[in-house]
């Protein structure tokens, strides 16, 4: 099992910044291919990013490309998303999620690769 603990969420007004941090316990967090996804009100959770288990690659969605940076420390088991230039289609329900599937990178895109889900994190974009 593991354990995911998403913080850092908040109210935030458009062109702002927030940090998220993800926190994971119960497994061997270096084996693990970790995604942030997000889900707003109406809407399927759709796909932010993911780092890979060294964080040798990283994949953003191109509508977060740019203002957005994903990075990780094994040390400390934590996976941050720095969001910038918030807009308010920013504003959703924010999940990290953890997989140890072998699939190629880009295919750890979709939902269905991860096993393990945080309880998401509340982020609000005022206009």
């Amino acid at each position: 099992q593991v354990q995911l603990v998403e913080s850092g969420g908040g109210l935030v007004q458009a062109g702002g910044s927030l940090r998220l941090s993800c926190a994971a316990s119960g497994r061997t967090f270096s084996l693990l291919t970790i995604g942030w996804f997000r889900q707003a009100p109406g809407k399927e959770r759709e796909f932010v990013t993911i780092i890979s288990r060294s964080g040798g690659q990283i994949w953003y969605a191109d509508s977060v490309k740019g203002r957005f940076t994903i990075s990780r420390d094994n040390a400390k088991n934590t996976v941050n998303l720095q969001m910038n230039s918030l807009k308010p289609e920013d504003t959703a329900v924010y999940y990290c999620a953890a997989s140890q599937s072998s699939a190629p990178f880009m295919d750890m895109r979709v939902t269905s690769k991860y096993v393990f889900w945080g309880q998401g994190t509340q982020v609000t974009v005022s206009s």
